[in-house]
């Protein structure tokens, strides 16, 4: 009796009491062993070299183009997946003060914060001048190139 399977006439499975990789015809494994046996990096660049050297001037320099623009696409989507931080506001709490307080209280404690306001402004300004800085080099280059 033969069993066609895949259009390749097999033996029927011997009856040995147990399905598994045992009981399989060991044609399937040779096969798939000779397709991975076919395949060698000195052979395909051996290919490449070969189907190149057929085409035209244009045809490569198209192929040239088509796999710089590719590249660039994918580096382009690589680059701008950067996952930012995630935002976490900061929560400022507000100080209550009694309400019989006097001037002198107050006077007393407006001196207390004036160095860390202050300081504050001042760390804000920097970071302020440091931006219109970068902006300031983009805008001359920019105009370098005429734009």
């Amino acid at each position: 009796m033969t069993i066609v399977r895949f259009g390749l006439p097999t033996s029927p499975r011997p009856r040995s009491g147990g399905e598994g990789l045992v009981s399989a015809s060991p044609r399937h494994y040779v096969t798939v062993m000779q397709f991975f046996a076919r395949m060698s990096p000195f052979r395909a660049v051996r290919d490449l070299r070969l189907f190149l050297h057929q085409r035209q001037k244009h045809e490569l320099i198209f192929l040239f183009i088509s796999v710089m623009l590719t590249g660039l696409l994918l580096i382009g989507f690589a680059k701008d997946s950067k996952v930012e931080k995630v935002y976490k506001p900061e929560i400022v709490y507000v100080q209550q003060w009694r309400l019989d307080r006097t001037d002198a209280e107050i006077k007393a404690q407006q001196a207390i914060d004036a160095p860390i306001k202050q300081k504050m402004m001042d760390e804000q300004k920097r970071r302020q001048e440091e931006l219109r800085e970068s902006f300031r080099k983009v805008d001359d280059k920019l105009k370098r190139w005429g734009l």
